[in-house]
């Protein structure tokens, strides 16, 4: 056992001490994460423009516009063509175009249409109609309110305005509650606490198949060979490696959860599961790290070979894109990696509440993976060991 703990040691100081490793192992997945995660992030709502001249001047328009940030993310147009250009680019939801003379016709008791652009799926454009509507509607009320005050008292819509605005502001609202009823969702949360996962299942896997160079290197220099010299068993090497590769895929793990929770904020779910997952996932990645060095002839082929295949699988996997989303026979094409298992995993615990027992059918198919990988990297490197 002590040789093996010297050989792990020898190994993984080696491996650290490449500049260009230490690149892919923390730079790049803490880059990924923050890109992904940026990229994929919910507004909290409806990314609603307001066309309209100046609003100074113009409260009735101003507060308005005040009930729109309601809805989403707001954004001020210029001109029409510019709102309908962002809108066929899908970087707004809406537009709402606020006729210029807004304030003068509601206080004059005219009827007032205020036209919505609205592009994107027929699904989205209901959802966004109806939530300006709801803004609108909310406006409209005191706008009502105020007007019938003016009638009772035999003054103006606009002197009895302030007073209808107070008193909606403290008039209870009759609220709606939904709940969900169903499992739970079949996706992992937006924004950092997608992409810092899924990065994970990624990283690991893909670093520990281009860490395979370095059993390749070492066995080409003649190392084990010298070290079989010595009173080292074959098999302490092996295990050696493997204690390696195993410390290896726990680190970075450690270093993507780390840098999720503490500069993203990302909740990883029952801290019992996370931590069996994370496990788990390590000994995959270490399986495929073996197998990698032992099947391998040179390092130009484990580094260069080593990533495409960990792209695909994770491609497959799930860890680019959700598989809810495609096909029915892609899905089932996904389970044959180890990602979708692990993803379908992260899913359970991260947004269905799940915990370990939740995740023992992924579980149990994981250390399938990663004891299957381990075997047949043994026997490999065994038998170039001792050829």
């Amino acid at each position: 056992m002590t040789a093996a703990l010297a050989v792990a040691g020898a190994s993984l100081r080696r491996m650290l001490r490449d500049r260009t490793a230490l690149f892919f192992i923390v730079v790049l997945p803490v880059l990924i994460i923050t890109v992904i995660g940026t990229v994929v992030q919910n507004p909290g709502g409806f990314r609603i423009g307001v066309l309209g001249t100046s609003l100074s001047g113009a409260p009735l328009s101003t507060s308005l516009v005040a009930e729109l940030k309601v809805v989403g993310p707001l954004h001020t147009m210029t001109d029409e063509a510019s709102a309908r250009t962002a809108l066929r680019r899908a970087e707004l939801d809406a537009v709402v175009l606020i006729p210029t003379d807004l304030d003068a016709r509601l206080l004059s008791g005219d009827e007032v249409a205020i036209p919505v652009l609205a592009g994107g799926a027929e699904s989205t454009q209901a959802a966004v109609r109806a939530a300006v509507a709801a803004a609108v509607a909310r406006h409209a009320e005191r706008i009502q309110a105020a007007a019938f005050a003016a009638r009772e008292t035999g003054t103006t819509t606009a002197q009895q305005l302030p007073r209808a605005t107070a008193v909606q502001g403290v008039t209870p609202r009759i609220a709606i509650t939904s709940e969900n009823v169903a499992t739970g969702s079949d996706y992992l949360p937006l924004g950092f606490s997608y992409s810092a996962p899924t990065m994970l299942v990624l990283f690991v896997f893909i670093n520990a198949l281009a860490g395979g160079a370095s059993i390749v290197q070492t066995r080409q220099l003649g190392i084990y060979h010298r070290a079989q010299a010595a009173p080292i068993r074959t098999r302490s090497l092996v295990l050696g490696e493997t204690l390696c590769y195993l410390v290896f895929s726990l680190l970075q793990s450690i270093l993507i959860v780390a840098v999720g929770a503490l500069l993203f904020g990302v909740s990883w779910g029952d801290p019992l599961a996370a931590v069996v997952l994370i496990g788990t996932w390590a000994l995959v990645g270490t399986g495929a790290g073996m197998l990698s060095g032992a099947l391998f002839k040179t390092p130009d082929q484990a580094g260069a070979i080593g990533p495409v295949i960990g792209i695909a699988f994770a491609m497959l996997g799930g860890c680019m894109w959700p598989l809810e989303i495609v096909p029915n026979a892609v899905r089932a094409l996904g389970h044959v990696t180890p990602h979708a298992w692990a993803v379908d995993a992260w899913i359970t615990v991260l947004s269905r509440d799940g915990g370990v027992a939740d995740i023992a059918s992924e579980l149990a198919v994981l250390t399938g993976f990663a004891l299957a990988m381990l075997a047949l990297a043994s026997v490999v490197h065994h038998r170039r060991l001792t050829s």
